[in-house]
């Protein structure tokens, strides 16, 4: 037969949501560290986020610089890929 299913209080479940959001640490880790598994504490905090319950932290002004360096580096590395893979093809072809 199955383990009995565990039942945990609101109180148990918002103090866990609460470590996850305010914390920083991975969900993974607060699960291991709480004894629960690591799904039904995502379950929790995105359920909590969901319904307003917990809001997640702005995002600051150095975050949002850092952000926007990494979509442009992303973009130029996109175009860079691009600019090879139309190279190759004419190389590719000039042999033939």
């Amino acid at each position: 037969m199955g383990a009995a299913r565990k039942k945990y209080t609101a109180e148990y479940k918002a103090e866990a949501v609460d470590l996850v959001v305010n914390s920083g640490r991975p969900v993974a880790e607060i699960a291991r560290d709480l004894g629960i598994h690591e799904a039904t504490l995502g379950n929790w905090v995105n359920l909590a986020k969901k319904n307003g319950t917990v809001a997640e932290k702005p995002v600051t002004a150095d975050e949002r610089a850092r952000l926007r360096e990494l979509e442009d580096e992303n973009r130029k590395l996109r175009m860079e890929r691009d600019f090879l893979k139309k190279a190759a093809a004419w190389f590719a072809s000039q042999n033939q």
